[in-house]
């Protein structure tokens, strides 16, 4: 581990920032969910990819590239999924067209984020790997739903498998949502098979139109929480440092993902930190399809006139990050303009000072960016060290201004 100053990050299940110490230096962990591959990710969905790529670099500078573990999973079980499946190939069966989803959009997000210009997580599993018992014996969603039901955290119910809340007396924890509040906001009369109506599924009955996978309660399918109790066990133990993700996730799915693998294992903790970046908007607004403003990562990197800019990744992470990540964010073009000066002006320093080379950060940089991610006083404090450096050395030509910028508009 590199001496200086301490690591520290908001947690938001504490709602304060906390010291990092790590279970085990030698192998730090964390896990962020990632995509549910049915369409091209969005711009939102770069946001928590950068977030954290940043965190995984801060990490694998403080402790050694070798002794940081990184998982984000694929989604690729989904009722979404299923959906766009029979929308675009009507004429396939089923499985067969959800397979042809899958591919075409999971191989689009790893060359998206990859343009990005972040480092590829130690693991990327898909959740349908880890439905059925495995032949290496890691952690899979059958058996931990199994578990679930012989330690009376679930039952069976109409064809399903549901997580009884009541069963965990400390329920919410990470979102401060009162049980009883959710209890008398529920409907009743659509939940009537549960025993509470925030009991969530565990696993649910396939249609033979649907895709499914025979387990002990009959052909079905998981619910969407399960599956990162599984993966996350399986690469990274019962217990890990960090959890990650977007503020929208952390209710249902981070707080029922806490409760099945809790009461799973029996720990008093799934995640020492839980980590969550704040929403996005664009140019003002909710990103949506219907204002027009719906824009995804390769819709951002790809220069509609003049082929891919080569540094459109840089200006789109940096535009992301020049807001702390726990902010909101609107983003625009004024916002990627911005971030083309700033990172051209860092750039001339660079090679003015022949250092655009050398991958050794700045101690000032990093002193700012383990408070919490800081990243705004960290380009503050790479704004100095530019500014000195431009009146120690004569102004460096750079490449060419490539013409335009990429636009805030679907293709």
């Amino acid at each position: 581990m590199t001496s200086g100053t301490p690591l520290s990050l908001y947690n938001t299940l504490t709602r304060t920032k906390e010291l990092f110490v790590p279970l085990d230096a030698e192998n730090v962990r964390m896990y962020v969910c990632g995509p549910t591959v049915y369409d091209f990710a969005h711009i939102g969905n770069a946001r928590p990819v950068i977030v954290f790529d940043l965190l995984f670099r801060l990490l694998r500078h403080t402790y050694g590239a070798a002794k940081v573990t990184y998982v984000r999973n694929i989604t690729d079980v989904d009722d979404k999924i299923n959906a766009r499946a029979a929308c675009d190939f009507p004429a396939l069966p089923l499985n067969e067209a959800i397979r042809r989803v899958t591919e075409k959009t999971g191989q689009q997000y790893a060359a998206d984020v990859k343009a990005l210009g972040t480092l590829e997580p130690t693991y990327q599993p898909r959740a349908t790997d880890f439905v059925l018992p495995r032949p290496d014996g890691k952690p899979d969603m059958v058996s931990l739903i199994e578990r679930l039901i012989a330690n009376s955290h679930a039952y069976t119910a109409n064809g399903e498998v549901l997580f009884d809340v009541k069963s965990m007396p400390d329920y919410g924890q990470l979102s401060g949502r009162n049980l009883e509040d959710n209890l008398a906001g529920a409907r009743i009369a659509v939940d009537a098979h549960k025993k509470n109506p925030a009991d969530f599924v565990l696993w649910k009955q396939s249609s033979a139109e649907e895709p499914g996978w025979e387990s002990p309660w009959g052909r079905g399918r998981p619910g969407w929480h399960i599956e990162c109790s599984a993966m996350s066990a399986a690469y990274l133990g019962e217990v890990f440092d960090i959890h990650g993700g977007g503020l929208d996730l952390i209710f249902p799915h981070h707080e029922n993902e806490i409760a099945q693998s809790r009461c799973a294992h029996g720990t008093h903790e799934m995640a020492r930190v839980w980590m969550h970046n704040g929403f996005l908007r664009v140019e003002g607004q909710k990103m949506s399809k219907s204002p027009g403003n719906f824009v995804t990562i390769n819709d951002l990197l790809r220069n509609r006139h003049h082929g891919r800019s080569r540094s459109a990744w840089r200006c789109a992470a940096l535009a992301m990050l020049m807001t702390h990540y726990r902010e909101p964010i609107d983003f625009s073009v004024k916002r990627l303009e911005e971030a083309e000066t700033k990172l051209r002006d860092w750039q001339r320093a660079a090679r003015g000072a022949e250092l655009a080379n050398d991958d050794a950060p700045d101690a000032s940089v990093i002193a700012e960016l383990v408070d919490d991610l800081n990243f705004h006083r960290a380009s503050v404090v790479l704004d100095a060290i530019a500014k000195s450096q431009s009146r120690r050395c004569p102004r460096q030509p750079l490449p060419r201004r490539h013409p335009e910028l990429p636009r805030l508009q679907p293709r």
